[in-house]
């Protein structure tokens, strides 16, 4: 499809209007390498916006904000895409007044990448009481209580006005533990609202992923990849993880669902932010990953650190004039102390929560740097143990 961009120079009261035209396209990914020793992939995926390779880590701009930072921000660590959320913008300030803006890029002034989840596990997770039948969801807002019902058409619907890079079918994230039951008859819903959301699918210049489902249960992980394949989807999501089950489940999960998905397409693991859990996705071939955890960790003073976790409101960090991490290359760590950012915290300074969420989410995207290094140089088991020896103080 043709694009027309005009723009208007003025030059001493002289206005110049030139034309550029070219062609939008659906997302395009390429596999550059295959680790030699596991499944890992690194890979190169365009979009209308930039290109990026993977494996990548996502942050969260849940309401076309990741909480307290600027895109300009975002760009300074190396974000290369980040996620918005369908169910919180059509809810405020909804996806008409998104679109009359020019859509998400332009509205929230981001000109890089940007993935739209579906609402699905917004509705799984914020709703109290919902009654999901065949044509959709019926639940209430969870600001002021208004009956709302959404379906796989207008999840898409809203999507489409959203006019992100790459949409999510609309999708019924099952709870653990599920009984094979519920399971089964959740799994084969979200098979058909996903062919539902591809025949609503009208924005030609926006890639659409389908969305893999089946619980704990490796004959429904099967049943929903191989079913979702055969409608050739721009790319595929795992579901259905990180809602409360155990590790070792969650990497069955994964394992399940990812033998059953084409190799020419990208593969994304929903709402894993984890440090080990991204490697052990990537390890399984999974090449994108989201999750707020970042975030929501940095706003109760907490930051990632090579030896794990640390809580910045600790009274030892009270006169600790070092950085988080000496090795960490972004701004928190280049300028701050842990002792100013324990000042910030506890005295609930908004600034406190923004240089960790800096510091938290360039600790991702740095991991993720690191692990396409490692895949190229065929050591991403040595990397692994290496990592996680250091962060679990093994």
């Amino acid at each position: 499809m043709q694009y027309i961009i005009q723009k208007k120079i003025n030059l001493s009261n002289l206005v110049f209007i030139y034309i550029l035209t070219g062609d939008f396209m659906k997302i395009k990914y390429e596999l550059l390498k295959k680790e030699n020793n596991t499944k890992a992939r690194y890979g190169l995926l365009k979009t209308n916006h930039g290109e990026f390779n993977t494996p990548m880590f996502m942050p969260v701009g849940t309401l076309a904000n990741v909480k307290t930072l600027t895109p300009e921000e975002l760009k300074a660590m190396n974000s290369a895409i980040i996620l918005s959320n369908t169910y919180h913008l059509w809810l405020r300030p909804g996806e008409d007044v998104v679109s009359k803006a020019g859509g998400l890029h332009k509205f929230m002034n981001y000109d890089g990448p940007i993935l739209t989840d579906s609402g699905g596990f917004q509705v799984f997770s914020l709703a109290k009481k919902k009654d999901i039948v065949e044509e959709g969801v019926t639940f209430k807002s969870h600001i002021d209580g208004k009956k709302l019902f959404l379906t796989p058409e207008l999840s898409i619907q809203i999507q489409n006005k959203l006019d992100s890079d790459i949409a999510m079918s609309f999708d019924e994230c099952i709870p653990y533990p599920a009984n094979y039951e519920y399971a089964k008859k959740s799994t084969e819903r979200t098979i058909r609202w996903a062919k539902r959301g591809l025949n609503a699918h009208k924005n030609e210049n926006q890639s659409l992923f389908g969305i893999i489902q089946g619980g704990e249960y490796e004959d429904l992980r099967k049943l929903s990849a191989e079913e979702t394949v055969k409608m050739n989807f721009d790319g595929y999501s795992i579901g259905g993880t990180s809602v409360g089950e155990d590790k070792t489940t969650m990497y069955n999960m994964i394992d399940y669902a990812i033998k059953y998905l084409p190799e020419d397409k990208p593969r994304y693991l929903m709402g894993v932010g984890d440090p080990i859990d991204i490697i052990e996705g990537v390890i399984r071939g999974v090449d994108m990953f989201d999750c707020v955890l970042p975030t929501r960790l940095a706003r109760h003073g907490n930051a990632f650190t090579r030896q794990g976790k640390i809580n910045i409101r600790n009274l030892k960090y009270k006169e600790d004039f070092e950085p988080i991490e000496h090795n960490c290359d972004c701004y928190t760590c280049k300028n701050y102390t842990k002792s100013y950012i324990r000042h910030l915290i506890v005295s609930n300074e908004m600034l406190g929560g923004r240089l960790l969420s800096i510091h938290n989410i360039r600790f991702l995207i740095k991991l993720t740097e690191e692990l396409r290094e490692a895949i190229k140089n065929d050591n991403l088991l040595e990397y692994k143990e290496k990592f996680v020896k250091e962060y679990l103080g093994e």
